[in-house]
């Protein structure tokens, strides 16, 4: 049986939520220095085994718990992930190839997050600049799965999913270029939604992106603070050219047209995660809403394409450190994976300019298919958490590409389409871990999704890793 981490106990913080735990600071139950105490608590009695932390801020926090900002979230801590900018705070995107310095102002999505009154504990890693789906820094150690301490809590959001997963905090700061709320999400016995394109503000180097393929949202373990989150963020932040989302806190009676598919660019999940894809499907089905198998208009050339447009950004960053960080930036401090991505970038720049022009024509299919059906039904991985050392940045390039393009083959579409997706964790594997289901919509249909989470959530309530 896998060893659990986790610091679920009779303190302040309890087995809530984050909407549970609002309702506990109104009603006069719990204080939120009380709260922000047991979360520091709890964050040094799990990290040891877990490594998810970047940088600790309990100064700041047990200052701001004796005045919290105003907000629905007042009194509730949180982790920033550490690729985003909070005041006071050092970013270090998960790299040695810089010296931390505090940040001198908040960046988009944290000046948001923070007016809705979370109160940050510090910052959360992530895999060098968030590149690989598993944080396995060549120094800091890897960051460790609650459910199984062998295993990848996934990645970029690992730091943020572990935390979350293991009861330190009920809901912390995640963003997705590629699957990075999704994987560690699925990974983690948890929620994990990647809005529509420009839903949520991001920070200003993600939206200046040719594709802006980086969305930012929360991990939580349950639909409502997925919910609430969503709700506050449109409160603060209110984008006019996507429909509102309002106050979503049931599931819609509405009957969908749901399609279905377990395999990605010819990769096929494996047989265990196809058949507890089927098994999500036939609940589905049991609840009245139409399923049938039918795949996501995906071009011949979507891998390669996604691939080179990825491997421009570590190119720029690797190119770019000194203009960027300061004379203090070290070139030669980034891991493998990174130098490969870049060398990929580099010996194919004529053709990234087709390749972007054919990624932006992906949203058009995209959302045809959309007009045929409500939502997309996926495995958000194609096969079980792999273990630490399976995805390690400093062992042979072409290696841990292959590994990670046959592990993560659907989630990138979302990304270049800017469409909502969620993982939800509604699979068991037979080894006891938790395995994501991902549902997908058309631009702006987030409810949906979050409507039929909640439908699925009652049907089959989501396991607690203290239970």
């Amino acid at each position: 049986m896998a060893k659990h981490v986790h610091a679920f106990t009779d303190d302040a913080l309890g087995t809530h939520d984050a909407v549970g735990l609002v309702d506990a600071l109104h009603a006069g139950d719990v204080s939120v220095t009380e709260v922000v105490e047991a979360a520091i608590a709890r964050a040094e009695k799990v990290d040891p085994e877990l490594n998810a932390i970047a940088h600790r801020g309990y100064d700041r926090a047990r200052a701001e718990a004796k005045d919290p900002r105003p907000g629905y979230f007042a009194g509730v801590p949180t982790w920033v992930k550490d690729n985003s900018y909070v005041a006071g705070m050092p970013t270090q995107q998960g790299t040695d190839a810089w010296d931390q310095r505090p940040d001198q102002a908040d960046g988009d999505f944290a000046r948001m997050w923070l007016a809705a009154g979370a109160i940050p504990l510090g910052k959360s890693r992530l895999s060098e600049y968030g590149f690989l789906p598993s944080c396995e820094h060549p120094r800091l150690g890897p960051v460790r799965c609650p459910w199984d301490v062998t295993r990848t809590a996934g990645a970029s959001s690992a730091g943020s999913a572990a935390m979350v997963a293991a009861g330190v905090i009920p809901i912390a700061h995640a963003n997705d270029g590629g699957g990075s709320i999704r994987i560690p999400a699925a990974v983690n016995g948890l929620v994990g939604l990647k809005p529509t394109r420009g839903r949520i503000p991001t920070d200003r180097l993600a939206d200046q992106q040719p594709v802006r393929i980086v969305q930012d949202g929360v991990v939580t373990r349950s639909v409502r603070d997925t919910a609430a989150f969503m709700r506050e963020a449109e409160r603060i932040y209110r984008p006019l050219h996507l429909p509102p989302l309002g106050d979503l806190t049931r599931p819609s009676k509405a009957r969908l047209r749901i399609a279905v598919q377990t395999s990605a660019m010819d990769r096929h999940a494996s047989p265990e995660v196809t058949e507890l894809t089927m098994k999500t499907a036939a609940l589905l089905e049991s609840l009245g809403h139409h399923v049938e198998e039918a795949s996501l208009p995906v071009s011949p050339t979507f891998q390669d394409d996604f691939l080179l447009y990825w491997s421009t950004l570590a190119m720029f960053l690797t190119r770019n450190g000194r203009r960027l960080h300061g004379p203090t930036w070290r070139l030669a401090n980034h891991d493998q994976f990174t130098f490969g991505l870049a060398s990929h970038a580099v010996r194919r720049l004529p053709k990234v300019p087709v390749a972007i022009t054919r990624l932006r024509a992906t949203r058009r299919s995209a959302e045809r298919f959309f007009n045929q059906y409500d939502v997309h039904l996926s495995p958000t991985l194609a096969s079980e958490t792999p273990v630490i050392g399976h995805l390690d940045p400093m062992q042979d390039f072409s290696v841990t590409l292959e590994r990670l393009l046959r592990w993560m083959s659907i989630t990138p579409y979302q990304n270049v389409t800017g469409q909502p997706s969620m993982s939800l964790p509604l699979a068991t594997t037979a080894a006891g871990l938790p395995q994501g289901m991902m549902f997908s919509a058309g631009s702006g249909r987030e409810g949906r999704l979050i409507e039929l989470a909640y439908e699925l959530e009652q049907a089959a309530p989501f396991a607690p890793i203290y239970a």
